[in-house]
């Protein structure tokens, strides 16, 4: 079953810090809890490992399909993907150290017990966007001035 989500925050950090902490992909285990790890593949390609119950793992491929710095970033799964999923986040600068965060996005659990992990980790996925984005909120106004780029 297809579900899509939207949630906004706003932090306390300004749009640059804000959208060069989330281009770099391998910063998301650092906020999302349940992503394992990210690894960058190439400028569009990187691949997700999320972990459930059990020491599960559901894995796939994501390509960026836009980029537009300090404003947008937009994803989908690449077609050969166990997980189906695409959506895009966006920054609003609200003065020089605030930024409104707005994720919206759209997945399919994959059949098997691959989508019954997934969705035993995606019950509730409003409130878990919510609770990742309040993560990093604490994440980016931590340590002032992040240097993390995308590679």
């Amino acid at each position: 079953m297809a579900d899509t989500v939207t949630q906004h925050i706003i932090v306390g950090a300004g749009v640059s810090q804000v959208y060069q902490a989330w281009a770099n992909f391998e910063n998301f285990p650092s906020f999302m809890h349940y992503i394992k790890q990210v690894t960058r593949r190439d400028d569009r390609l990187s691949h997700w490992v999320m972990e459930g119950p059990l020491g599960k793992k559901v894995e796939w491929d994501a390509e960026t399909t836009r980029l537009e710095p300090n404003q947008r970033i937009a994803w989908s799964s690449k077609q050969n993907s166990p997980l189906k999923t695409s959506g895009q986040v966006t920054f609003i600068p609200l003065g020089q150290n605030e930024t409104d965060i707005t994720v919206s996005m759209h997945y399919e659990p994959p059949a098997g017990w691959a989508g019954d992990v997934v969705a035993d980790l995606l019950g509730d996925p409003e409130g878990k966007l919510a609770a990742d984005l309040r993560n990093f909120k604490g994440f980016i106004e931590a340590v002032p001035e992040r240097t993390n780029r995308p590679k």
